[in-house]
């Protein structure tokens, strides 16, 4: 038999990405995510939740115990400018000032991409394993968003090459619905960016907000009106059905893995055609770049 091609190789290579991220899949379960830290493998996008499991922070590790991510410091995770900003604190690692990390510093004002320790990324948090190429199924079952996509991963060498670019070059201005630390990870896995000026960007936590919106906004007087001639537990229970039928298909529809307003962009054309005076990428200049391309 003769030598394999190039894309053939790459081809196999895909195929046992794909292996293995199913194997890791089967060990996890529909409840949690959790994984231990010794399980850990290079080019692994993880989170951790923050402030009672409000939201959770997201980045990629490539080994050694260390993590890049993409956050906003000095209690500005929101942006906004306003009392609002403080209600969702950064997403910086939180150490005192006076008593820095000794392997990060003091990363407590950090801005942007940094690489930090596993340690200061998870700031006292659990540890937790963001699952790619996930089933429809297991998708819908997995109420909460930002914890998995049915987009595959892409290869481990590709990851990390655009988590090492991205530390030195920035990802952009970040926009808590449009840019944020979990957009950051799932462009270092996949290479995707959303080429519509819509609402929400590649984040699943995003997306579930936009959801539950939808779904609110689904149960409007002409529900309770069909359901004037049914019993108040009946009713409730219609009114349930509809908003949660409503919930996971919005977030079904949103996810990157069947959105269709998706492209792969490598990544030095993205920084390299698409950043502004500053160094930074804004949510324009991304649509603008896949557009001309």
């Amino acid at each position: 038999m003769g030598a394999l091609g190039d894309s053939e190789i790459k081809q196999n290579e895909e195929n046992v990405n794909i292996i293995e991220e199913k194997e890791r899949i089967v060990k996890l379960n529909l409840f949690s995510n959790k994984i231990k830290k010794q399980d850990l493998c290079k080019g692994d996008h993880i989170y951790s939740w923050r402030h009672a499991y409000i939201y959770s922070h997201h980045g990629i590790y490539i080994g050694d115990g260390k993590v890049i991510h993409y956050t906003r410091g000095g209690g500005q995770e929101i942006g906004t400018g306003t009392f609002l900003d403080r209600m969702i604190c950064s997403s910086s690692p939180a150490r005192p000032s006076d008593s820095p990390c000794p392997h990060c510093g003091d990363q407590s004002k950090a801005d942007g991409v940094i690489c930090s320790c596993l340690d200061c990324f998870l700031s006292g948090g659990e540890l937790y394993l963001f699952q790619y190429g996930v089933p429809p199924a297991f998708f819908i079952a997995k109420a909460r968003g930002g914890t998995c996509t049915l987009a595959p991963s892409d290869l481990t060498d590709h990851v990390l090459h655009r988590a090492q670019f991205l530390l030195e070059n920035g990802f952009g201005v970040y926009n808590l619905f449009k840019n944020n630390c979990e957009d950051f990870a799932i462009y270092c896995k996949t290479g995707l960016l959303v080429f519509t000026n819509v609402g929400v960007g590649r984040s699943g936590q995003a997306c579930s907000f936009f959801a539950v919106a939808s779904a609110v906004g689904s149960s409007p007087l002409r529900f309770l009106t069909s359901f004037a001639g049914l019993s108040a537990v009946t009713t409730f229970g219609a009114l349930s059905t509809v908003s949660c039928g409503v919930y996971c298909i919005s977030r079904f529809v949103s996810d990157i893995g069947v959105r269709r307003d998706v492209e792969k962009i490598p990544v030095e054309r993205l920084v390299g055609r698409s950043s502004d005076k500053s160094g930074e990428i804004t949510v324009e200049q991304e649509t603008k770049l896949i557009k001309e391309d």
